[in-house]
């Protein structure tokens, strides 16, 4: 028990890690940035920051959440996105342990992150994203279970695929508008791959229903709000991986 609350602990830690370059993945590929260079900056001051300015969440909370230098204030979003990823890293070792499970939970919840900062800053989840996550999460598949499993998720991406594209349609022409962005159908690209045909269909209802809360919210202030929806599914399928959700436990329910 002691060594599982040891490793729990390594591995979010791990989780803030790889939160905070999350943060900076999701914020310049879509602006077509370098992720290497230049260095992480004070977008107003352009101050560059040093490493003790880096460390997750503790260099926020130390320096009041603002710039050290310029004072200017720090979205506590980002800390939030460290604070997630940290934890959903965790949980996926206490709930899996390590295993095939917990490396595709890992993936999805890294997945998770950067659209969660691309999808709600700009409206845009990168192809680069969701081609990067499928090619590893296939790869996973061909190391652990052989060449049949992978050739069987990248027919399930393929379906979940066109399944979202068909509602697509459905929803344009109901609502004679745009109903889902061109992401958010590539990424259901990824979501077959990752839970297979039957449970990716599974993910777009769970995901509808996670969302439907602060749709209603932003629906009551603004009917022209438009809502990111690829974190929502990438939740939804976090979830399924996570707690093994199938056909059986949904009948059983």
């Amino acid at each position: 028990m002691e060594l599982r609350v040891f490793y729990t602990v390594v591995i979010f830690i791990f989780g803030l890690l790889f939160g905070s370059f999350y943060n900076v993945v999701g914020w310049r590929v879509p602006k077509k940035l370098s992720i290497v260079r230049p260095g992480s900056f004070c977008p107003k001051c352009k101050h560059k920051l040093r490493w003790y300015e880096l460390i997750p969440v503790f260099s926020y909370l130390i320096q009041g959440g603002k710039c050290r230098k310029c004072k200017e204030k720090i979205a506590p979003f980002y800390t939030i996105t460290e604070l997630l990823t940290g934890f959903l890293f965790a949980a996926s070792y206490w709930v899996l342990g390590f295993s095939f499970e917990f490396v595709l939970a890992i993936i999805t919840a890294s997945f998770f992150s950067i659209v969660l900062v691309s999808d709600i800053n700009f409206l845009i989840i990168p192809d680069q994203f969701t081609l990067f996550c499928s090619i590893l999460v296939v790869l996973l598949r061909f190391m652990f279970n052989g060449v049949e499993d992978a050739l069987y998720a990248l027919a399930s991406g393929i379906g979940a695929f066109l399944a979202m594209y068909l509602l697509m349609l459905l929803g344009n022409l109901i609502l004679k508008k745009e109903s889902l962005g061109g992401g958010d159908i590539k990424l259901m690209f990824f979501v077959g791959i990752a839970v297979g045909p039957i449970m990716s269909l599974f993910t777009i209802f769970l995901s509808s229903f996670i969302a439907f809360p602060l749709s209603l919210i932003l629906f009551i202030r603004s009917k022209d709000n438009i809502i990111p929806y690829g974190p929502f599914l990438l939740i939804a399928c976090f979830l399924i991986i996570v707690f093994k959700i199938d056909l059986n436990m949904i009948i059983n329910i």
